[in-house]
């Protein structure tokens, strides 16, 4: 069978998409297969981006377009335990109110222009992969093939079944029901936590039309919800139901939290929701989706267009599989605190007490936000295996900023002003020669030792860090980006 694409993405949410974006910056022939006829059509869903998904986003050079329609704002916090990050090193402290919806557009527009081809209104059924390839199994009998296929087809994965990979972890113990819908008579507007669980109520910016969450008392519910169901827990939880009529969405989510054992069974990978799901307290599960995408893109890139062998995929699993367990972590403490009787009332005070002192707000702040992230890439400065920070650098063609290095996501040689001893470098990575005078502070870290050089990866993270010498620089650039001459 003929080859269709090189990468085929199943799901056209913001991971996917993420993930197309970075594969076809890489020059990677990838194409999204998505089951919507429109990209509107999202219902209720994530409401905004973290800290540093908008650094990911600056790294693109798209972050201005997701800022221009979002409102800046403090992160929700832990289990709505307010956490200020305006303090944090970064140049965006803060979170963005931004409905999912919106973020769908904005990142569909930026594939398009990349010219990712979107195959909507098609849904896959099922895959089956050979030592060539993998054949992506679609509801209307055409097939497409590619030689790697990556689910990000969400929490109830075809991809991730069709593969055999476990998805274990906890049952639901709470339900929730999440709508937009009219009311008859006038709503109890605000959050709510009682011994019930969690509601809310509040009027979109249309006036006219209420966004309603509320928590059901079962959690054994087979069927997609209903009206009545909204009325029954509605009821439940007010004492009434307000005459809620005309729901523009209408859906249901729980606290089960599960991950995939395996992010990767041979030429079929898993990201976002596929990969892992959990509670939305704190709205981490679309960040974390983006972040698995801008791990996965540059090297499943490499690996297919031969700059790599297909082992590079494995640091996939080994760097994002810890990072969702710890979110499926806390997600479920946050659950727990989040419950309305008087002793978990004491707790979430005392926690509150905790998180209102520098050093536990900065490192859950850390956490919740994404700043934190720090892959296991050996011993070394405190900087390796974490994010670069987006320092203003000065050159000889004048000021710049590090983000504004990875817009086209290739890996960069960053020489701070010392003389660099290498042997080669790998194509496709750039060398730039600059100088930064001031002080370099890493989130939750604080002051850092400023190094002599950095590589930088496509995603952003530090893959060596030089402190005043070259030592170890030639094996860091032939492990992650290849051992091709310069050009």
């Amino acid at each position: 069978m003929v080859k269709d694409h090189q990468v085929v993405i199943a799901g056209g949410g913001p991971t996917g998409l993420m993930l197309a974006g970075e594969l076809a910056l890489a020059g990677v022939d990838a194409a999204i297969v998505e089951r919507r006829t429109n990209q509107d059509l999202v219902g209720v869903r994530a409401g905004g981006l973290h800290a540093r998904s908008i650094e990911i986003l600056d790294q693109r050079g798209i972050a201005d377009r997701f800022l221009a329609q979002g409102k800046a704002m403090q992160i929700g916090g832990f289990a709505w335990i307010p956490l200020d990050i305006s303090d944090f090193p970064t140049r965006h402290p803060y979170g963005l109110a931004l409905p999912q919806v919106q973020i769908e557009r904005i990142l569909a527009g930026w594939v398009e222009e990349l010219g990712v081809p979107t195959y909507r209104g098609r849904e896959v059924t099922g895959c089956a992969q050979d030592q060539a390839g993998v054949c992506v199994e679609l509801l209307d009998g055409e097939p497409l093939r590619a030689d790697y296929l990556v689910g990000c087809d969400g929490g109830r994965s075809v991809i991730r079944k069709a593969a055999g990979i476990e998805f274990s972890g906890w049952a639901a113990s709470i339900s929730n029901l999440i709508a937009e819908v009219q009311l008859a008579a006038e709503g109890e507007w605000g959050l709510r936590r009682d011994p019930s669980g969690i509601h809310s109520m509040g009027k979109m910016a249309d006036g006219e039309t209420v966004r309603v969450m509320v928590t059901e008392q079962r959690t054994d519910h087979a069927q997609e919800p209903t009206l009545d169901d909204l009325r029954t827990a509605l009821v439940a939880a007010y004492g009434r139901d307000f005459g809620v009529h005309s729901p523009s969405s209408l859906s249901r989510f729980t606290d089960m939290a599960r991950q995939a054992a395996a992010y990767r069974s041979g030429r079929v990978l898993l990201a976002g929701d596929a990969a892992h799901v959990h509670y939305p307290t704190g709205g981490q599960g679309l960040n974390i989706g983006l972040q698995d995408a801008v791990n996965l893109g540059w090297k499943l890139a490499q690996v297919v267009k031969g700059i790599s062998p297909e082992s590079l995929l494995d640091t996939y699993q080994a760097e994002r599989h810890p990072v969702g367990a710890a979110v499926l972590r806390n997600t479920m403490a946050q659950v727990a605190l989040l419950r309305g009787d008087e002793r978990t009332d004491a707790l979430r005070e005392i926690t509150a007490e905790l998180l209102a002192m520098d050093e536990p707000r900065k490192r859950i702040g850390g956490m919740m936000s994404g700043l934190d992230v720090h892959y296991d890439l050996g011993e070394g400065h405190p900087l390796l295996g974490r994010r670069m920070p987006d320092l203003d650098l000065s050159t000889a063609d004048g000021p710049l900023r590090v983000y504004s290095l990875l817009h086209d996501a290739r890996p960069v040689l960053l020489n701070l002003g010392q003389p660099l001893q290498i042997g080669s470098v790998p194509k496709g990575v750039r060398l730039f020669e600059a100088c930064h005078n001031g002080v370099w502070e890493l989130p939750v870290l604080g002051p850092v030792p400023a190094p002599s050089a950095v590589l930088i990866r496509p995603d952003g993270y530090a893959a060596w860090v030089g402190t005043g010498a070259s030592s170890g620089l030639d094996e860091a650039l032939t492990k992650w980006f290849g051992a091709a001459m310069a050009e």
